[in-house]
C-alpha cells in the first residue's frame, strides 16, 4: 500500500446483493480502497454446531477482491449466535449483580468458557484455513471491543488457578491482600470467591472492602479476555503466518489494560468516538495513548462516525468539516488507516440511525458523502508521504491502568477525583503549548525525554521512582502530582512518609490532606497568578524544594501548593492540588520552557501544530481564521503550492495544511 487506508466497517450481509452494485460504485466514487468485512457474522457462517457455511462470505471478499479494495477480515466472534447460548446456557455471562443472563445484545461471552473459546477459536481456524494467502487480505480482525466482565463460577475458578500463578502459595496471597483485616485470611484457595456485589461490593463496582482483590479482578480479566484473543491469534497463524492481527481498542477504556495486550498485536487499532465535539486535546490524547501502547508505531483508526453515533442519549452531528479535520489529526498523531463506521447504513436495531458514508437512500449528493470523497482525493494526493512514519516526542505523560483502578477503588481521600481527569488535563497543558508528547506505560525506558510527567502516580511500582531518579539526575524535569506515590502493587500504603519512594526526589514531605466536596476551591497564589485548587489539598513540608505556590486559605494557608526541587542536574515539581487548567498550564508551561519544548504557534487560538516523519500538520481547530508564518521551505501536499519559510499560511475555521519539508 502506497498511501494511508481508507475505508471501514462495511456489512452487505445485511441487506440484498442487488444493493452492492451500488456501494462498489459509491465507494470508487470516494476513494474507498479498504473495507473491514464479517464483524458480527458468527451467526450466518456457523448457522448450529455442526455447519460452515462460507458462501456469504466468500461472496463479499471476491467481489471486493474484484473491485481492487483490500480487506481487513473479521472472525466475526464478538457477539455468539443464539444457538449457541441455547445449547450451552452457561456461555452467557454473569454481571456484577451475580445474575446469569440469557442470550442477547454483545459482549455476551464469558471468556473462561471452554465452549465459547473452542468455538470461537475454531470460527477463526476456518476461516484463516480458508481465505490465507488471499491477495486482498491485508490484516485480520479478531472479536471486536472486548469488553465488560464476568462473574460466574468458572470466572472464579479460572481467578484462583490466575491467583495461584501470581502468589504460589496462601501465605503470600494473604500478605499482598492484607487480609488480617476484617477476618478475612483464607486457608483454601477455594475459599475466594469473585469480587462483587454478592461478596466485597457495596453500591457499584468502586466501592470495595478490598481493593487489592478487586484489582487483581481487573487484572485478571483483562488476562481471560486477552486469552480468548491469544486463541483466535493461534488458530489464524495455523494458516496464515505473516498477515498482522489486531483487535479494535476503545481508547481509555477502564476495564481493560491495554498495555497487557500490546506485545501480541501486531498493531494497535482504535476507535474514535469523542464524548463531545468541542475538546480536540481529547482525541490528540488518546491517539498518543494508543500510539504508545504500540511502542511509538503507527495505528490504525479502526472506526469512526463519518457524521453521528446512535449510542447516546443526545447524538450531535459533525459540523461541515469537522470529520476532514478529525481524520487529518489521527494522521497527524501516527494513523496509517483512517476507516469508519459503517460504510452503508443498516435498515434496522439499534444503530440504524448512527452515521454512514452511505445512508439509506444510497444518495452520492449528500454533505457527507461529499467530504468523505473529498478526503479520499486528499489522501490519494498526499500518498505515502507520512505512512510508517513516527511522531516525534520530548515528553512522556505516564498512564496506568492500576493506579487508575487503585485510586478510584480508594476509601479516601476523595470519591471525587478522577484519574483521567487529572492526566488529561496535563496533557492538554501540553498540548496547548504545542509541544509534542508521548503517552506511554510505567514500564517504557524514559532515557529519551526530557520531561516525564506523572500525574497522580497512585501506585507505584518496581524500579519506576529510581528511574524517574535518573531523569532528573541526567538534567531532564519530572512532574508528580497529589495522591502520587501512595501505595505499592499490592495496593498497600508504603511504611513512609508520602510521596513514598517518591519523597527524595521530589524533596517534600506530605504531612496531611485534607478533600472538600466539589466546589469547594482554595486560591493558589503563583505571585503573578491567582488560580484555584479543588477536590484533595495535601499539606506539605518542603524537605529540599522550594515553594512555587502557596494556599491561600484555611488553617494551611501561606504553605506550599506546588514546589520544585534541584535534583542532580535537573529538577522534580510535585504539585499538592488538583489545579484549575491555568494553574496546570503555568506549571507545565515553565517546565517546557526550561527545555526549549514551546511550539512556534503556542498561543494562536485553536491551533494545532503536529511533525510527524518530514511533515508538520497544521491543524485548526478555531472559531474564527488564523495567519501563522511557514515555519520552514515546504510543499503544501494537498494543494501542490509551494512555500518559502517566513510566507503567511491563512487557516479558515475547521482547515488543515500538511507542510512537506525537503528531505
Amino acid at each position: 500500500m502506497t498511501k494511508i487506508r481508507y475505508g471501514g466497517d462495511y456489512n452487505p450481509e445485511q441487506w440484498p446483493a442487488e444493493v452492492w452494485d451500488d456501494d462498489h460504485r459509491l465507494f470508487d466514487l470516494a476513494g474507498i480502497d479498504t473495507l473491514t468485512v464479517g464483524v458480527f457474522t458468527w451467526a450466518l457462517t456457523q448457522p448450529n454446531e455442526d455447519t460452515y457455511d462460507f458462501t456469504t462470505l466468500d461472496r463479499i471478499v471476491e467481489r471486493a477482491a474484484a473491485e481492487g479494495r483490500a480487506i481487513c477480515l473479521a472472525t466475526g466472534t464478538g457477539a455468539h449466535p443464539a444457538w449457541l447460548a441455547r445449547a450451552h446456557p452457561e456461555v452467557t455471562r454473569v454481571d456484577f449483580e451475580g445474575r446469569r443472563h440469557r442470550f442477547g445484545q454483545r459482549h455476551n461471552s464469558c471468556p473462561s468458557s471452554p465452549v465459547f473459546r473452542r468455538l470461537s477459536a475454531e470460527m477463526a481456524r476456518r476461516l484463516a484455513s480458508r481465505f490465507a494467502g488471499h491477495p486482498a487480505v491485508v490484516a485480520w480482525h479478531v472479536g471486536n471491543e472486548y469488553g465488560g466482565a464476568c462473574y460466574c463460577d468458572r470466572c472464579t475458578a479460572a481467578f484462583r488457578v490466575w491467583l495461584r500463578e501470581r502468589y504460589t502459595t496462601l501465605e503470600q496471597l494473604n500478605a499482598a491482600w492484607y487480609t488480617t483485616f476484617w477476618s478475612h485470611t483464607f486457608t483454601s484457595w477455594d475459599e475466594i470467591e469473585a469480587p462483587s456485589m454478592l461478596t466485597e461490593h457495596w453500591r457499584d463496582a468502586e466501592h470495595t472492602a478490598f481493593q487489592a482483590i478487586t484489582i487483581d479482578y481487573r487484572r485478571f480479566m483483562s488476562d481471560a479476555m486477552l486469552a480468548n484473543f491469544r486463541d483466535e491469534k493461534a488458530a489464524i497463524r495455523e494458516s496464515d503466518p505473516d498477515t498482522p492481527v489486531t483487535t479494535n481498542f476503545m481508547g481509555a477504556y477502564q476495564p481493560i489494560d491495554y498495555h497487557r495486550w500490546a506485545a501480541d498485536l501486531d498493531f494497535v487499532s482504535w476507535d474514535n468516538y469523542p464524548p463531545d465535539d468541542e475538546h480536540p486535546e481529547w482525541m490528540a490524547f488518546t491517539h498518543a495513548l494508543m500510539r504508545g501502547i504500540g511502542g511509538g508505531r503507527p495505528f490504525w483508526l479502526m472506526e469512526q462516525t463519518p457524521s453521528t453515533t446512535a449510542c447516546r442519549d443526545v447524538n450531535p452531528l459533525k459540523r461541515p468539516g469537522v470529520m476532514r479535520l478529525w481524520s487529518w489529526q489521527a494522521v497527524a498523531h501516527g494513523a496509517d488507516a483512517v476507516l469508519f463506521f459503517q460504510m452503508r447504513a443498516g435498515r434496522g436495531a439499534s444503530e440504524k440511525y448512527h452515521g454512514a458514508v452511505i445512508g439509506h437512500a444510497g444518495r452520492a449528493d449528500t454533505r457527507v458523502f461529499r467530504e468523505v470523497a473529498q478526503l479520499g482525493a486528499e489522501l490519494d494526493r498526499v500518498g505515502d508521504a507520512v505512512l510508517g512514519t513516527r511522531v516525534p516526542a520530548r515528553v512522556a505523560i505516564l498512564f496506568d491502568w492500576d493506579s487508575w483502578w487503585a485510586l478510584e477503588a480508594s476509601d479516601g481521600p476523595s470519591r471525587l477525583v478522577r484519574y483521567q481527569n487529572i492526566v488529561r488535563a496535563h496533557h492538554r497543558a501540553v498540548w496547548s503549548a504545542g509541544a509534542g508528547a508521548d503517552v506511554v506505560p510505567v514500564t517504557t525506558d524514559l532515557s529519551a525525554y526530557d520531561v516525564v510527567i506523572a500525574p497522580a502516580l497512585f501506585m507505584l511500582k518496581g524500579d519506576l521512582a529510581a528511574r524517574l531518579e535518573e531523569v532528573a539526575r541526567r538534567g531532564g524535569t519530572v512532574l508528580t502530582t497529589f495522591l502520587s506515590g501512595r501505595v505499592d502493587e499490592n495496593d498497600q500504603a508504603f511504611l513512609a512518609d508520602v510521596p513514598g519512594p517518591l519523597g527524595e526526589l521530589t524533596g517534600v514531605r506530605v504531612d496531611e490532606w485534607d478533600a472538600r466536596p466539589a466546589g469547594v476551591v482554595n486560591p493558589v497564589d503563583f505571585g503573578d497568578l491567582r488560580c484555584e485548587g479543588s477536590l484533595v489539598f495535601e499539606i506539605v513540608i518542603p524537605r529540599g524544594a522550594r515553594t512555587v505556590a502557596t494556599y491561600g486559605a484555611d488553617f494551611y494557608a501561606g504553605t506550599p501548593a506546588v514546589t520544585r526541587n534541584t535534583y542532580g542536574q535537573g529538577e522534580a515539581w510535585y504539585v499538592a492540588t488538583a489545579l484549575d487548567q491555568a494553574g496546570v498550564d503555568r506549571v507545565v508551561g515553565q517546565i517546557l520552557d526550561r527545555h526549549g519544548l514551546r511550539g512556534p504557534y503556542a498561543g494562536v487560538p485553536g491551533l494545532e501544530a503536529t511533525d510527524r516523519g518530514p511533515v508538520t500538520f497544521l491543524l485548526h481547530h478555531g472559531s474564527e481564521p488564523v495567519e501563522v508564518s511557514a515555519p520552514a521551505d515546504a510543499t503544501e501536499l494537498i494543494t501542490g503550492v509551494r512555500i518559502t519559510r517566513g510566507d503567511p499560511i491563512r487557516l479558515a475555521p475547521g482547515d488543515v495544511a500538511l507542510l512537506s519539508r525537503p528531505t
